[in-house]
């Protein structure tokens, strides 16, 4: 039974994988392709921590941007890399630790918002980096919990 289910997580981890890339590289257009790489980093990222988040909640708040924007942005975020958290520490043993889980998917969500960067498939924003590590964490604390570990056992 334990190959069974190790077996058809790896299968819906590789189409998670499959759908996440898509969703990630493919779904945006480049319309800034002509745009030399630096005017495009100045013109699309956000280095500042919460600057978007708290844009969105203040939207929120006081209506002034129409609410599926932020919803879609701010739940979107923490829910693209959700299933990170189980899978990881599922297939990699070595992921069921704390450190090395959030050193490596920190590692891994860096590595996609440069490469959106640099293909100018999306933006460079510190807050969706730290939307998308909640998003992995809260998964990983999901993982973590007794009731799921009993379920496995």
């Amino acid at each position: 039974m334990h190959k069974v289910l190790k077996i058809s997580l790896g299968v819906s981890f590789l189409i998670y994988l499959f759908v996440l890339t898509i969703f990630l590289f493919l779904s945006s257009r480049g319309y800034w392709v002509h745009m030399p790489l630096l005017e495009y980093i100045q013109r699309s990222s956000n280095f500042v921590p919460f600057k978007t988040i708290s844009i969105y909640v203040m939207a929120i708040i006081d209506g002034s941007m129409n609410i599926d924007i932020p919803i879609k942005n701010l739940l979107g975020n923490l829910i693209l890399f959700f299933p990170m958290g189980i899978y990881l520490p599922f297939l990699i043993r070595k992921m069921d630790n704390i450190k090395v889980f959030i050193i490596s998917i920190s590692i891994v969500i860096l590595s996609v918002e440069v490469l959106q960067l640099v293909t100018r498939r999306g933006s460079f924003d510190v807050d969706d980096f730290l939307l998308n590590i909640s998003g992995a964490l809260i998964g990983f604390g999901m993982w973590k919990m007794k009731v799921v570990q009993k379920l496995l056992k």
